[in-house]
């Protein structure tokens, strides 16, 4: 058992014909640190369904965090993407990097529809915006690893109490951007300044702000 209260955050191998990952890349600067009291693990997490989860749970059980961040990148978008809600599905437009390319199947045989995140992802986003950093509550985390490593992170812990967990989602890094031509981009020490607020304000926060996040489409 740990003897320090502990935040367990997450970031993915590269996939997709990218050489680097900001989402590793930036969770693993924060190893080690301290962040409201509590010791940063970073764990990096392979772009494979099953073996994702496999690593994640792991990770859990040696941790035992008080709070649970997993980050992953979403090519396109342009801000820091705190996401809502996991959803009970693969579907896979591309293959992961162990080449499986599930579609229409369940993350967890059984399991509910879906899971909403714990954190509070609406005072992050405020909290996130006032220090200048670009961020949006996000409805989807799509249907690949990302999203399914957010489910297993939910079902893991649905009958763990006091662990706050979910997802954020971040854009290309510079460098990869200068490949897709007009791919917006964050620096991954903003994306890591920003994770670090991000996690204050979640051990900060026990209830979330009430304040209108929603998405027309």
């Amino acid at each position: 058992m740990p003897t320090t209260r502990t935040i367990l955050l997450t970031g993915f191998q590269p996939f997709g014909g990218e050489q680097v990952n900001p989402s590793w890349q930036a969770v693993s600067a924060l190893h080690g640190t301290r962040i409201a009291e509590h010791r940063v693990v970073a764990r990096e997490l392979p772009v494979a369904f099953g073996t994702s989860l496999t690593v994640l749970r792991a990770a859990l059980k040696e941790t035992q965090p008080s709070l649970v961040i997993c980050v992953g990148q979403a090519g396109g978008r342009a801000q820091l993407s705190l996401e809502r809600v996991a959803i009970n599905v693969d579907d896979a437009r591309i293959p992961d990097n162990a080449g499986s390319q599930p579609v229409d199947l369940p993350v967890i045989d059984g399991g509910p529809a879906a899971y909403f995140s714990t954190l509070p992802i609406k005072a992050m986003r405020d909290a996130l915006r006032v220090a200048g950093f670009p961020a949006e509550v996000s409805q989807t985390a799509g249907t690949y690893v990302c999203n399914h490593v957010f489910y297993g992170l939910m079902h893991a812990l649905r009958v763990r109490r006091g662990v706050r967990a979910g997802f954020v989602h971040i854009p290309y890094s510079p460098a990869q951007a200068s490949g897709h031509a007009g791919a917006a981009s964050l620096p991954v020490e903003t994306v890591t300044a920003a994770l670090r607020l991000a996690a204050k304000v979640a051990l900060k926060t026990p209830v979330d702000i009430r304040t209108a996040a929603g998405a027309e489409h």
